[in-house]
C-alpha cells in the first residue's frame, strides 16, 4: 500500500514564521487608513491588534519572526498536521506531478485558524489584554479564538 500521510516529528515543528513580503521583488501597496486616506501606521492598528502583531503585519523587510515558546508548546498538542498525498487528484489530472495537501481538520477546532488565534491570544495576554472579541461567519474563527483565549 502506498503511503498517503506524512508527519513532521514534534521537534521539527517550525520555530519561526515566514514573512513572504520580505522576498517580494515588488512590495504590495500599503494599507490605507480609511479615516485619513494615508498609509496605515503601526499605532493605527493598536486599538484592534496586539502591538507585536501590528509590527509584524507591516514589516516588509524581515523574512522570519520567532514563534514564542509558549505558542509552540500549544502547537504540539495538535501539530504536526498530516501532509496528504492526493493520488486521486493526480490520476484525475493525468499528471506526473506529486500533489499534496495539508489536512488542518485534525486540530481541536477543525481548521487552520487556531494557528493564528493562538499567536493573537498570546500577544494580547502578554500586553495585559483581559478580554477579546471577534466576529465569526461559520464559527471556525470564533471557536479558534475562544479556544486560544482560554490559555
Amino acid at each position: 500500500m502506498k503511503q498517503k500521510r506524512f508527519f513532521l516529528k514534534e521537534d521539527q515543528i517550525p520555530s519561526r514564521w515566514y514573512n513572504i513580503q520580505a522576498d517580494m521583488p515588488v512590495k504590495p501597496q500599503p494599507m490605507l487608513n480609511p479615516a485619513t486616506g494615508q498609509p496605515v501606521k503601526e499605532e493605527d492598528l493598536y486599538p484592534v491588534f496586539a502591538q507585536e502583531l501590528c509590527r509584524q503585519e507591516l514589516d516588509t523587510t524581515h523574512r522570519w519572526f520567532d514563534i514564542p515558546d509558549e505558542v509552540r508548546e500549544q502547537y504540539t498538542y495538535y501539530r504536526s498536521t498530516p501532509l496528504v498525498r492526493a493520488y486521486g487528484l493526480e490520476k484525475a489530472l493525468d499528471t506526473p506531478a506529486h500533489i499534496y495537501f495539508k489536512n488542518e481538520s485534525v486540530s481541536p477546532v477543525g481548521s487552520h485558524k487556531l494557528n493564528s488565534a493562538l499567536a493573537q491570544a498570546y500577544y494580547c495576554k502578554k500586553e495585559g489584554v483581559k478580554n477579546v472579541t471577534t466576529e465569526t461567519g461559520a464559527g471556525q474563527w470564533g471557536t479558534a479564538l475562544s479556544y486560544a483565549a482560554r490559555l
